[in-house]
């Protein structure tokens, strides 16, 4: 994307043209600033709606996007493979197949929902990475479960369990286009962290809704792997809401999926019928607020470069080496 300003062609500042008489100009778009990078297919960005969390709130969102106008490149859920049948996963890969959607499920138990008290307490303990082999174990079943069934995109949060997932898929134990998408929970917050995980097989990586623009450029400079961004926040992530920001984010951050999450909404995770109700009001609201972006991009003139419906690969990324198992060391 070009740099923006009120006399040249391309995307536009908000209000750059009324306040600049009054002396309130803002500054240049620095091009230095801009990624250099995209998706294979040329796109700069894609979209995704969070938060999908069985077979009829799928419906209701696909509903919604047809009467908004909304293109969806990714179904992303949260509450597990585990709580999930066969025949619900079967029917919402079924469904995102139909519209070129790219459905992502969440591997496996997690420390908030373990028996371990310190995710309880203010620190958080180890927050939602895998606890002990088991829960390790369990991770890596709902992953290979899932591609059986068709599932083509993995959220995952913990780094051990995304690097034996990846040296699975590198043994050819899970497809080798399955992509692994790291959990906004655990996103990294700077440069160094972001291309660790990049290393250990992410395709693509939640960053927290509360960085700034110049931390996207700090991790450009270092990492090509695919963003994924909340531009509404859920409050669980701090709620924030960075509707103005989108062009820029996509500007300083592509390649990006910009993520449509829900702020003042409770928590729906893990789901099940009794939240129905709270689940398909938030799916359609979901969508609205990615209508709600759309409309800020065109209206700034920044609503190019999105990626065709059906792309979801990252391109070539940078991967630490596989090593063979070693064995376990012989007591002495």
């Amino acid at each position: 994307m070009t740099a923006a300003s009120a006399t040249t062609p391309g995307p536009r500042r908000p209000a750059a043209s009324a306040l600049a008489p009054l002396g309130h100009a803002g500054p240049e778009a620095d091009p230095a600033d801009a990624s250099p990078h995209s998706f294979p297919d040329g796109g700069t960005w894609r979209t995704e709606i969070p938060s999908v969390e069985g077979p009829e709130a799928l419906a209701t969102v696909f509903k919604e996007a047809s009467r908004l106008e909304v293109p969806i490149h990714r179904i992303s859920q949260g509450s597990g493979v585990w709580m999930l049948t066969d025949a619900e996963i079967t029917e919402m890969v079924e469904s995102c197949a139909e519209r070129n959607a790219e459905l992502c499920l969440f591997t496996g138990p997690r420390g908030t929902w373990d028996i371990g008290a310190a995710t309880r307490t203010d620190s958080g303990g180890g927050g939602l990475r895998a606890r002990g082999h088991d829960a390790v174990a369990g991770c890596v079943e709902d992953a290979l479960r899932a591609t059986a069934l068709g599932v083509t995109c993995l959220l995952v949060a913990d780094e051990g369990v995304l690097w034996l997932l990846h040296q699975l898929r590198e043994r050819g134990d899970l497809p080798a286009d399955t992509t692994f998408k790291l959990s906004a929970l655990v996103g990294p917050v700077n440069p160094a962290s972001f291309a660790v995980y990049e290393q250990l097989g992410a395709d693509s990586i939640n960053i927290p809704s509360d960085l700034t623009l110049e931390h996207l450029t700090e991790i450009r400079r270092v990492s090509r792997a695919p963003m994924d961004f909340y531009v509404e926040a859920p409050d669980d992530l701090g709620g924030y809401v960075r509707i103005y920001d989108a062009a820029e984010l996509i500007r300083r951050g592509a390649p990006i999926y910009l993520k449509f999450g829900l702020s003042k909404s409770p928590g729906i995770y893990p789901y099940g019928a009794q939240l129905r109700d709270l689940a398909l009001n938030s799916a359609r609201e979901r969508v609205r607020r990615g209508r709600l972006v759309l409309d800020m991009l065109a209206r700034l003139g920044a609503d190019g470069g999105m990626s065709p419906l059906g792309s979801r690969l990252p391109g070539p990324l940078r991967r630490f080496a596989a090593g063979q198992a070693q064995p376990a060391p012989q007591e002495s």
